[in-house]
């Protein structure tokens, strides 16, 4: 079984061959907390600037652990709606807009945490890649996927160490590319893939975010 040491280490590899396809003017988003640690490793190999894509489910208020919907944050916040599981539980867009704003609310204070005032990079006409620390059933990336592609990305990039096969498979369409170097017949656990997988703290996301430049734009 291949795997990591760390997540830098894995940002190490994923970054090796990010690089190798030259993308042009590239942003590198990264799902906290676990994502930054990799991400980070790419931006700082590509030169690009590094910032956040923050994912909140919404849950059915009878069974929150049973996503209807989930927020996406960004220079405009995305609702990315579960059609089938919305109409069956009676939600309305009305509903699900109310729900979205205690969400959102997390979102906000989570996004001042860890990067104070500093703004999104506008994603219009660059290459996105989006990257976390692995994928297991992969339904939080599909709405980071669909909210970053309603940005206006000339490309997006699907950028992790390790993830189920099944999960890619499923998220191919959400792109136009996928970057993994590891992909095993049976994934498990993420962490199985890695020697240390504490968790993330905040203090070192704050770290890794104020260490990369906020954007190349003028």
């Amino acid at each position: 079984m291949q795997g990591y040491r760390d997540r830098v280490e894995a940002g190490k590899a994923v970054a090796d061959l990010v690089a190798r396809h030259d993308y042009s003017r590239p942003v590198v988003l990264a799902l906290p907390r676990g994502g930054v640690p990799v991400a980070a490793e790419v931006a700082r190999v590509l030169g690009a600037p590094l910032d956040l894509v923050m994912v909140r489910k919404i849950g059915v208020p009878s069974q929150p652990e049973l996503a209807a919907a989930a927020v996406v944050d960004g220079a405009r916040p995305e609702l990315v709606v579960n059609d089938e599981i919305a109409r069956h539980a009676g939600l309305s867009r009305a509903d699900l807009d109310r729900l979205a704003e205690g969400q959102l609310e997390v979102i906000r204070r989570r996004r001042q945490t860890y990067l104070k005032d500093r703004k999104h990079v506008d994603l219009k006409d660059r290459t996105a890649i989006v990257v976390d620390d692995g994928i297991a059933t992969g339904a939080t990336m599909r709405a980071a996927l669909k909210a970053v592609r309603r940005q206006g990305p000339a490309r997006v990039v699907l950028a992790v160490p390790v993830a189920a096969p099944d999960s890619l498979a499923a998220l191919r369409g959400e792109v136009d590319d996928i970057i993994c170097p590891t992909v095993p017949a049976f994934l498990g656990a993420i962490g199985a893939f890695y020697q240390r997988f504490d968790q993330t703290s905040d203090d070192e996301v704050i770290r890794l975010l104020a260490a990369a430049p906020p954007s190349d734009e003028p």
